[in-house]
């Protein structure tokens, strides 16, 4: 059976054990020459659904695609595993592309990457005609319908080119594509619904959180100080905004480079061949930077500006967490931006097309003033329902729970100040007028005059831009998004008239980070570390970024079996035969290396360590940590661990007798000196093994984190 020889070339080819969701239900349809259609997330796997079938099929497999970037990834990585692929672009000297054109006519390639417009060309139509074709694959297909986010004229043309090739089946996949975009593709190229597959646009692994973009540049700086030496993509609307915010960071000594189409092809070429070999670690971009780019170990991805739709923001944060692991994605979302969108959407002559640009912005920004979980109104905008209460993945599911606070007055007092301006103006002037502000533009409207001028000063500016956002939820406020006034509605007029009482929030939420993974198994983070080393040494020998080698989640399972021979290696996930037999004595041996020198680890049969040790001196590590970190935060996120495990592991440090430096933790508690002392003497009276009744006995006034801190301090003190 087809099938079985497909689950065979899965794991010797490319290393992997089983088939992820709708994998083999695809393969199964394409290898019975059944057009397909596949809707699948970034991350997900598509590219196997063609690439396996192409490895068995007799003819040759046709893979287009938009992005020269695209086409280089993929045939560099299958080059690797030992797949014959070869990519007809205008990157190719003329020599390369007569060699390429050679080893398809000899029939030593089973897949050939191309272009819509290389593909169209007499030329290449020539050389194709004479070729048994197999498979068309028609790669980012929702470039096909005008609805979807990056309609391409040129590939409406391919349902024309399938006739050239009545004995290929023709494969289309994307990872966004809304309903109706569905339904204009299988049109377009008269496919039947019985063969469209659709797998959950759900990226499990992705925190999802936007943010009320106040101060952009600090905002992002804070996010990028817990994630050092991580990789990650900060997307801009402007090519003179990458290079603002490329200079602020490579100013302040960020590993960072700019990539946006006013630089020249060598400068593109080379910042993004820096990046995905991990010899820069952020890269600050306009939304030419990134579609194609394969590179699995993207930790981050931040939109320093709001995007034009969420087919882009799904796309450009599906750039992030591909090997699996978690990853952040933040939106900085601020009223200016839309602004800007719709002045460049107005420009647009087709007044179909301005139309089509309006609703798509409608619904983005719907996604960013939504309360509840995010994947919500996300996974209903590609046609899913997404029903769990807690994602457990996105800021709205994992802040803590406040308690709402009567915001009545205060919303009375910003409503009444937008109908005495006659309702002409956007959030950003009625703070000002309400703050007491003496800007030349209250000054020049004499609004400095209104009985409403400077009534509001109790509150900071945040504090008043975070409640109008809320206002807007609550349907007190409607918002006209084309010129950015505020318009009360017939529910604020009643809050107005006190008929209304209104409930909110007064703190803006703060930025979040991703929770940390509970993987399966131990891994030893030193000799993970050692392996990066050896991976980045082979891949910078052969011209390679290190995830075509093996991608991180491989080295994370070398460091949890510590594999000494290639027998044990050949089980590991992303270890294929060809892989094996080109790295896998380096690898071994560098795991035997590490064992030598730590002939204290012990490990179960399979060559996992043995846990229990390794939990018994947990607290050990986390102390050694401590005692070399400059400040806790910075600790917490070298770790990534919580502030409760980092505290619990410390306990138990001090518990043993042993002493730590305090001045740490003292930065880190809110506590007073006072408030310290009356604590201990609680602890002197009625112990500290217990903090329930130490809670108690301050009326629960002092949190838990900072009684935790109370108490190592207090047991450290006691040790001599």
């Amino acid at each position: 059976m087809m099938i079985t020889k497909a689950k065979d070339i899965l794991k010797s080819v490319f290393g992997y054990s089983e088939f992820r969701t709708l994998q083999e239900e695809v393969i199964k349809n394409v290898l019975a020459k059944r057009d397909t259609l596949v809707i699948m997330p970034t991350g997900g796997g598509k590219s196997l659904c063609y690439q396996i079938p192409a490895l068995i099929f007799d003819g040759l497999t046709i893979v287009i695609s938009p992005l020269i970037s695209l086409m280089k990834d993929q045939v560099e990585q299958l080059t690797e595993l030992g797949a014959s692929a070869v990519v007809l672009n205008s990157s190719l000297s003329p020599a390369e592309y007569e060699e390429n054109i050679k080893l398809i006519k000899e029939k030593k390639a089973k897949m050939l990457y191309v272009a819509p417009e290389t593909l169209m060309m007499e030329r290449t139509m020539n050389l194709l005609s004479s070729l048994k074709v197999d498979c068309l694959t028609i790669d980012e297909a929702h470039c096909i319908s005008e609805w979807g986010h990056d309609f391409r004229p040129e590939y409406r043309q391919l349902a024309d080119v399938r006739s050239r090739f009545p004995e290929a089946v023709t494969v289309a996949l994307t990872a966004t594509a809304t309903p109706r975009v569905q339904q204009d593709i299988t049109r377009t190229l008269r496919f039947s619904e019985s063969n469209v597959f659709i797998a959950s646009f759900n990226r499990e692994n992705l925190f999802l959180q936007v943010i009320r973009k106040n101060d952009p540049f600090e905002q992002t700086l804070k996010f990028l100080k817990k994630r050092e030496n991580q990789s990650g993509i900060i997307y801009c609307f402007s090519r003179k905004q990458v290079d603002e915010l490329y200079e602020q960071l490579h100013y302040l000594k960020f590993s960072v480079r700019p990539y946006h189409a006013g630089l020249s092809d060598a400068q593109r070429k080379r910042h993004q061949e820096l990046f995905i070999k991990d010899d820069v670690q952020i890269i600050v971009a306009t939304i030419a930077f990134g579609m194609g780019i394969n590179k699995p170990n993207v930790r981050f991805v931040i939109h320093y500006d709001l995007p034009k739709n969420i087919e882009s923001y799904y796309q450009e944060i599906g750039r992030a967490g591909r090997d699996g692991l978690n990853a952040d994605c933040l939106l900085l979302f601020g009223y200016g931006d839309i602004a800007k969108i719709n002045y460049f959407i107005d420009q647009k002559e087709n007044e179909k097309e301005r139309r089509i640009a309006k609703q798509h912005l409608n619904d983005l920004i719907n996604y960013a003033e939504f309360y509840d979980c995010r994947r919500k109104p996300l996974l209903n905008y590609f046609g899913e329902n997404y029903d769990k209460e807690n994602c457990g993945m996105c800021d709205n599911c994992t802040k803590p729970k406040e308690e709402l606070v009567d915001i009545t007055i205060a919303a009375q007092k910003f409503l009444s100040c937008v109908v005495r301006t006659g309702e002409y103006f956007g959030a950003m002037h009625i703070v000002d007028i309400l703050r007491g502000s003496k800007s030349q533009k209250v000054l020049e409207k004499r609004h400095d005059a209104l009985s409403t001028y400077g009534i509001g000063k109790e509150y900071s500016k945040e504090q008043w831009l975070h409640l109008s956002h809320q206002f807007l939820v609550k349907n007190i406020l409607k918002k006209d998004y084309e010129f950015g006034s505020l318009k009360v509605t017939e529910k604020g007029r009643e809050v107005l008239r006190s008929k209304k009482k209104v409930f909110g929030k007064l703190k803006e939420a703060e930025i979040s980070s991703a929770p940390k993974e509970s993987l399966d198994l131990f891994y030893d983070k030193e000799l993970f570390e050692i392996l990066r080393l050896k991976r980045k040494e082979i891949a910078d020998r052969l011209h390679f970024p290190p995830y075509v080698i093996f991608p991180d989640k491989t080295l994370i399972e070398m460091a949890a079996r510590y594999p000494t021979s290639t027998d044990m290696l050949i089980s590991i996930h992303g270890v294929g035969a060809v892989k094996l037999k080109k790295y896998g004595k380096a690898f071994v041996e560098t795991v035997a290396g590490y064992l030598e020198k730590h002939p204290e680890i012990q490990t179960n049969p399979d060559g996992t360590r043995l846990k229990l040790r390794k939990k018994s001196l947990a607290y050990l590590s986390y102390a050694k940590a401590y005692k070399n970190a400059k400040s806790i935060n910075k600790l917490l996120s070298e770790l990534n661990v919580k502030l409760s495990t980092l505290l619990k592991h410390l306990y138990t440090y001090v518990l043993e007798g042993k002493r730590l430096d305090d001045s740490l933790l003292l930065n880190e508690t809110s506590l007073s000196k006072d408030e310290l002392k009356k604590i201990f003497s609680v602890f002197d009276r009625i112990g500290f093994e217990a903090l329930s009744p130490v809670f108690e006995e301050f009326n629960k006034s002092i949190d838990y984190d900072n009684l935790h801190i109370a108490r190592i301090i207090y047991v450290n003190r006691s040790n001599k």
